[in-house]
C-alpha cells in the first residue's frame, strides 16, 4: 500500500528531508508531494548574497532541486497551502485543490520580522529573505541611480550580509543596530568594536545604540519609494539618511500560522511545538526546520534543520533509526562578512559561573581571539574570533572537552603553537564533529577512509561532509593526511613532481627543453600528459614561439597548427577582437575571407567571430589577410587567455559607471598569449547590472562608482561557479597589479588542466589566502609576480605573424609533404538548413533539424 507523504514548504530543510527519505527507502512504495510557495524550487538561502551581481536564480538551486531523479516525488512550486483538515487528512491549496496525506510534514520555515516602526510599510521598505526580495531591492536601487543610499535595520549576521548586498548593487549602505555593537548575539564588546571598525573600513556606515527609528516619504512624496530615515541614539542625537531603500533584517519568526489554524499546539514564543521526534500534537503531523519548536525551542540555523529532517525521515520507516530523536544543536557560527572573518561557539560571552576568559587582542594585525575556559583552565567552554578565525575549525570540536595543551594561550597564538603547544586534527576524538552542517564526526570520516574513500570528493559522496557550507573541507583533508592517505601529486609515470613543482624547477634551473628536463628530473621518453604540460610551462616562462625547435613536437594538435581542429579535420580561425571591438574594414576583410575560402561564420559567446572549415594549407593564407588588416591570433586554440568580454560601459550606456570597453581592451592586450594550466576567460562590466557576465568568468571586473570590484574563480561549463570578490573599489593601477599577481600566481601554482575555479577551491585557505598573497603580499611574491607578467607583456609576439615570417615554420602547414598545394580529398561538406556543415566519410549524415 502506497504511503502518501505531503511536505509543506520547499526550502533547504524540506529538500534534505525528501532527499534523505528517497535514498533511505529507495525500494519503498511512497508518493511524496512537495508544495512550495515560491516559484523557485529549493535553493541555497544561506548563500542568498551570491545571487547579487549574477542574478541567476538557477545557480542557487540545490542539486536536483525538483527531485526529478525520484519518480515518486512530485514538486508543486508556486502554490500556497491555505488550510489543513486534520480529520480528513488533507491540505487545501490556494487554487481550491485538496491533497490527501497519510503523513504531513510542515517545513514552512520562517518569515522576516518587521518591527512596527513608523513608516515600516512604505514602498521603499523591504526584507532580505527570498530571491524575490532581492529582485525588488535591485529594482529600487536601479530606479534611484548611482550615489543613492540604503539603510539596513539590524546589525546581526543577516544585516551585515544585506549591507554587503546593497554595496554590490551600487548603493552606499548604512547599518543600524540598537545594541552597542554589531552581531551582539555572537561576539562580545571588544570583538564587536573591532568588527565595527573593519566593516566601516569597507565603506559601510555603522549606527550603534539607536533607540528610535522613524521612516518617512522623502520630501513628503512616496511615488518613487525614496524615504528619509531618522535615527535617534541613546544620547538623544539624531541622524537623517535619505535612502532609496530600507531593508529590515532584525530576525525571523517561525511561520506557524498554518499549524495555528489547524489547532496544533504552539510553543509559548511561537513555532509548531514538537517532541524530540519532531512529532506535533497530531501523531500524523511532523514539523522540521525553522517552523519547529522542538521541546519549545526554535533553531534558526541550517544544521539543526537538517538534523530534524533526518530524524523525521528515519522515523517514517521501521528500519535502523526508527526511534531517532533530535539530540541538540550546534549553534556555532563561522562566516566571512565582507571579507572579515567572524566566528563564535559555545559560551562566547563567558556566562558560565567561575569561568576564565583568555583574550588576545592584537591592534597591529587587527585580530581578536577569546577562549572561555572552565575555572581550572582545563575545559574549553567557548570562543570568539574576529579578523582571523583560523583556530576555530580545530577548537570547536573540543567544546566541553579537556584541552590537549597545558598552555591554552598556544591555541590562539600561532607563534606559540609552532613550539608544539597547538592542537591538530590528530588530537580530536572520534566523536568530535568535523562537519556541523551534516553532523559528520571524525570517526565517520575515518570509517569512510577505511572503506576506500581516499580523497575529499569520495568523502563528500559517502558522508555528506563538506556538501553544505564547505568550511570543513580543510579539516577533511587533514583527516585524510592523519590517516596516512597520501594524495599523489605526480604529473604522470615519467615525472614524480607535480606541475607546480616542475614550474619551479624550470624557473630555477633555466632548463628550456623537454629532453633536458626529463633527462635530469624524470625518466623515459614522455607521454601525451607530460609533453604538452611541459610545453605550457616553457611557454609560460619565456616568450619563445611555441613552434620553435624541440618545443614544436610537444604541442597538441591545436597548438601545433595554431588553430582549433574540427570533427572533419579542418580548422577554425578566430582573430582577436579585444573587448569585442572591431572596425568596419576588419569586418569586411573577415567577410571576404569567409567568402573566398567558403568558410562557415559564427559569432561566438566571447564577442568574437569564428571562421570554420579551413584546410591546413589555407591557414597561412587566411592569417596573412587578417594580419594585414591589423588583426592577430585570438589564441582560441591554446590554454591561455581567450577573451575579455565587455559591455559598452560609459562609452554609450546611460547606466555605465566606468569605461568597461577601455578596460577590457587593456586587459586583453596585456594578457594575450599568456600560456596557463588551462584556458582563461575574463569579463568587464560597466556597472552592477553585469551585462558582461563577469562573475561567470575566471577573472571578472565590475565597475563601481569609485573604481572596480575584482572577482576570481568563476566559470561556466559542466560545473558552473560564481566568481568570488577578491578586492573592491580599486583604481585602474591597483586592478592591473592585482590581476597580474593573481594570474601569475595561478600559472605558477596550479596543476595540469586546472582552471582557476578548482584551483581556488583546492588552495589552502581559499579566497582568504589568495587575498593575503595578492592584496597584502603575505608571501613577499608581489614584485616577482608583477615582474614575470611584465616580461610576458614586453616579449609578446603574435604567433600567426611569427609563422608568416619564418619559412621553416610555414613548411608545417601542408596537407601532403609531396604535394603541398593539394587539398585533402577526405575533407567534405554539405549544406543543411542553409548552413555549411562537415561530413565525416563513412558516417551517415546528421539528420536535419526540425
Amino acid at each position: 500500500m502506497t504511503e502518501h507523504i505531503v511536505v509543506v514548504g520547499h526550502g533547504m530543510v524540506s529538500h534534505r528531508f525528501v532527499s534523505t527519505l528517497g535514498s533511505r527507502y529507495a525500494d519503498t512504495d511512497l508518493a511524496v508531494t512537495v508544495i512550495g510557495e515560491e516559484p523557485d524550487p529549493a535553493y541555497d538561502r544561506v548563500g542568498l548574497s551570491a545571487y547579487v551581481g549574477a542574478w541567476e536564480r538557477a545557480a542557487l538551486h540545490l542539486e536536483d532541486a525538483r527531485h526529478s531523479a525520484d519518480p515518486r516525488v512530485t514538486v508543486r512550486s508556486g502554490h500556497l497551502v491555505t488550510a489543513i483538515d486534520r480529520s480528513a487528512r488533507q491540505v487545501e491549496l490556494d487554487s481550491g485543490e485538496f491533497i490527501s496525506y497519510d503523513t504531513l510534514v510542515l517545513a514552512t520555515g520562517s518569515r522576516a520580522f518587521v518591527p512596527p516602526v513608523p513608516g515600516h510599510d512604505l514602498p521603499g521598505c523591504h526584507v532580505y529573505r527570498t530571491l524575490d526580495d532581492l529582485d525588488a531591492i535591485r529594482a529600487a536601487a536601479e530606479t534611484a541611480g548611482p550615489g543613492a543610499h540604503g539603510v539596513v535595520i539590524g546589525g546581526g549576521l543577516l544585516g551585515i550580509e544585506a549591507a554587503n548586498a546593497l554595496s554590490l548593487i551600487g548603493l552606499t549602505p548604512h547599518v543600524v543596530e540598537r545594541n552597542d555593537r554589531l552581531m551582539p548575539v555572537q561576539v562580545d564588546g571588544r570583538g564587536g568594536a573591532l568588527l565595527g571598525d573593519l566593516i566601516r573600513d569597507r565603506g559601510i556606515e555603522v549606527h550603534l545604540s539607536v533607540t528610535d527609528t522613524v521612516i518617512e516619504p522623502r520630501d513628503g512624496a512616496d511615488s518613487d519609494g525614496g524615504v528619509r530615515v531618522t535615527l535617534t541614539g541613546d544620547d538623544g542625537e539624531t541622524t537623517a539618511v535619505e535612502a532609496a531603500v530600507v531593508v529590515f533584517s532584525v530576525g525571523v519568526r517561525p511561520r506557524d500560522e498554518l499549524a495555528r489554524g489547524a489547532g496544533l499546539a504552539l510553543a509559548e514564543r511561537g513555532g509548531v511545538l514538537t517532541d524530540r521526534a519532531c512529532r506535533t500534537s497530531d501523531p500524523h503531523v511532523f514539523a522540521i526546520g525553522e517552523c519547529a519548536a522542538i521541546e519549545g525551542t526554535c533553531y534558526g540555523l541550517v544544521g539543526p534543520g537538517y538534523a530534524s529532517a533526518e530524524v523525521v525521515a528515519a522515523r517514517l520507516g521501521d528500519g535502523p533509526g526508527a526511534d531517532a530523536e533530535f539530540t541538540g544543536a550546534d549553534l556555532a557560527t563561522k562566516l566571512k562578512l565582507m571579507g572579515v572573518d567572524v566566528a563564535s561557539f559555545g559560551d562566547a560571552h563567558g556566562r558560565t559561573p567561575g569561568c576564565l576568559e583568555l583574550v588576545v587582542d592584537d591592534p597591529v594585525t587587527r585580530t581578536y581571539s577569546k577562549l572561555v575556559l572552565s575555572d581550572d583552565a582545563l575545559t574549553l567552554l567557548g570562543g570568539v574570533f574576529v579578523g582571523d578565525a583560523g583556530p576555530y575549525q580545530l577548537l570547536k570540536p573540543l567544546l566541553g572537552r579537556t584541552l590537549p595543551s597545558s598552555n591554552p594561550l598556544s591555541l590562539i597564538t600561532p607563534g606559540a603553537a609552532a613550539d608544539g603547544g597547538g592542537v591538530g586534527v590528530e588530537s580530536l576524538p572520534d566523536d568530535a564533529q568535523i562537519c556541523s552542517c551534516n553532523a559528520v564526526t571524525k570517526g565517520t570520516l575515518r570509517d569512510a577512509i577505511c572503506g576506500g574513500a581516499c580523497d575529499v570528493p569520495a568523502l563528500k559522496a559517502c558522508t555528506r561532509a563538506g556538501t553544505s557550507c564547505g568550511s570543513c573541507l580543510p579539516l577533511m583533508r587533514q583527516v585524510l593526511e592523519a590517516e596516512g592517505v597520501e594524495q599523489s601529486t605526480a604529473l604522470c609515470e615519467h615525472f614524480d613532481q607535480s606541475r607546480s613543482e616542475l614550474f619551479e624547477i624550470v624557473t630555477v634551473t633555466g632548463i628550456r627543453t623537454f629532453s633536458g628536463l626529463i633527462g635530469r628530473f624524470g625518466r623515459g621518453s614522455g607521454c601525451d600528459i607530460c609533453k604538452p604540460t611541459v610545453a605550457s610551462i616553457l611557454a609560460s616562462t619565456s616568450s619563445d614561439h611555441v613552434l620553435d625547435g624541440e618545443q614544436a613536437s610537444l604541442q597538441d594538435t591545436n597548438d601545433h597548427f595554431l588553430a582549433n581542429i574540427q570533427k572533419n579535420g579542418t580548422y577554425s580561425v578566430v582573430p582577436r577582437m579585444p573587448g569585442g571591438e572591431v572596425t568596419a574594414d576588419q569586418l569586411i576583410v573577415i567577410g571576404e575571407i569567409a567568402r573566398d575560402h567558403d568558410l562557415y561564420v559564427k559569432v561566438t559567446g566571447g564577442q568574437r567571430i569564428d571562421l570554420f572549415g579551413a584546410r591546413v594549407e589555407e591557414l597561412p593564407q587566411i592569417w596573412r589577410r587578417l594580419v594585414d588588416a591589423g588583426m592577430e591570433s585570438g589564441h582560441a586554440y591554446g590554454k591561455s587567455l581567450r577573451t575579455v568580454k565587455s559591455c559598452v560601459g560609459t562609452s554609450w550606456c546611460r547606466y555605465g559607471q566606468q569605461d568597461s570597453v577601455g578596460m577590457a581592451v587593456l586587459l586583453e592586450t596585456r594578457y594575450r598569449g599568456l600560456r596557463a594550466p588551462h584556458k582563461i576567460k575574463m569579463g568587464v562590466s560597466g556597472c552592477a547590472r553585469e551585462c558582461a557576465e563577469a562573475r561567470g568568468k575566471d577573472v571578472g571586473v565590475i565597475a563601481t562608482e569609485t573604481g572596480w570590484n575584482l572577482y576570481v574563480g568563476g566559470n561556466g561549463g559542466a560545473t558552473p561557479r560564481h566568481a568570488q570578490l577578491l578586492a573592491g573599489d580599486l583604481t585602474d593601477d591597483q586592478l592591473i597589479r592585482y590581476i597580474d599577481r593573481t594570474v601569475m600566481f595561478y600559472v605558477r601554482t596550479a596543476e595540469r588542466l586546472q582552471r582557476i575555479a578548482p584551483w581556488l577551491e583546492s588552495l589552502e585557505g581559499g579566497i582568504d589566502h589568495l587575498r593575503e598573497v595578492v592584496c597584502e603580499d603575505s608571501l613577499g611574491l608581489a614584485a616577482e609576480l608583477e615582474g614575470r607578467m611584465e616580461s610576458h607583456v614586453e616579449g609578446y609576439v603574435d604567433e600567426w605573424a611569427a609563422v608568416l615570417d619564418d619559412p621553416d615554420k610555414l613548411d608545417r602547414f601542408v596537407s601532403f609533404i609531396n604535394a603541398p598545394e593539394a587539398p585533402d580529398p577526405t575533407v567534405q561538406f554539405e549544406e543543411r538548413d542553409g548552413r555549411k556543415v562537415p561530413v565525416l566519410l563513412g558516417s551517415p549524415s546528421m539528420p536535419a533539424r526540425v
